[in-house]
């Protein structure tokens, strides 16, 4: 008996060695990732990562991980004209194989949420032109334009709808005309805009788009979702 109880005692005390270093090797793990994730094409501000499953350690021996969840801040592409900033990007990605020399990782499927500020959408949109949550679904957008050498302020309420799986679109339900000539013309011009959404990873796409009281939540999915380290 005395035996079996030292026994039990060493393998107790080797588990909690065991799970001890497993954490450790995680947290580790976290924070080389955070420092070296990188997105082709687009600068990024900061990122967080959180590793699932257990034991992690058998998890690198097979070079796949179980489930990495991540969240990129400050999304942005390096190309010409008005884009949008991806304000913060939450994914979980599965199924995570990593490359020889773990410096990229290929995901076989992903699914999580892009978030586009308001602050950001304004910067995107014509000068002078700010957008706010309209409620209900719908966007404000205030603009000024000029009439007859008079600037006249309107405030839209706005629909947003995601245009070939890359571009955010946003359209004036009414423009209130007032019975002058080219004013609805005028306003829309700077109301109503395109932007293109550039800055995803490799694999990722977007899929739905609902504007809240805290930006544009954008649904992300894909498969073969490519991190670059």
């Amino acid at each position: 008996m005395r035996a079996l109880r030292i026994l039990l005692v060493i393998v107790v005390v080797l588990g909690g060695i065991f799970v001890a270093v497993d954490r450790a090797a995680v947290y580790f793990a976290e924070s080389e990732a955070e420092g070296r994730i990188q997105v082709t094409g687009a600068t990024i501000g900061s990122t967080d990562v959180s590793i699932k499953g257990f034991p992690f350690l058998t998890q690198v021996a097979g070079d796949q991980l179980d489930e990495v969840d991540v969240e990129i801040t400050g999304i942005e592409t390096a190309a010409n004209g008005r884009r949008l900033r991806i304000s913060r990007m939450d994914a979980a990605l599965h199924e995570v194989k990593l490359s020889e020399g773990y410096s990229s990782a290929t995901a076989a499927r992903a699914t999580g949420t892009a978030v586009i500020s308001y602050e950001d959408l304004t910067k995107a949109a014509s000068d002078g032109v700010v957008v706010e949550y309209g409620g209900k679904n719908k966007v404000k957008v205030t603009g000024t334009v000029d009439v007859l050498g008079n600037p006249v302020s309107r405030s839209v309420l706005s629909t947003v709808t995601l245009v070939d799986g890359h571009i955010v679109r946003v359209r004036a339900d009414q423009v209130p005309g007032e019975g002058v000539p080219g004013l609805e013309g005028l306003v829309r011009k700077k109301t109503d805009f395109d932007r293109e959404v550039g800055g995803l990873p490799n694999g990722l796409k977007l899929q739905k788009i609902q504007p809240t009281a805290d930006g544009l939540e954008i649904s992300v999915t894909g498969t073969d979702v490519q991190l670059a380290g």
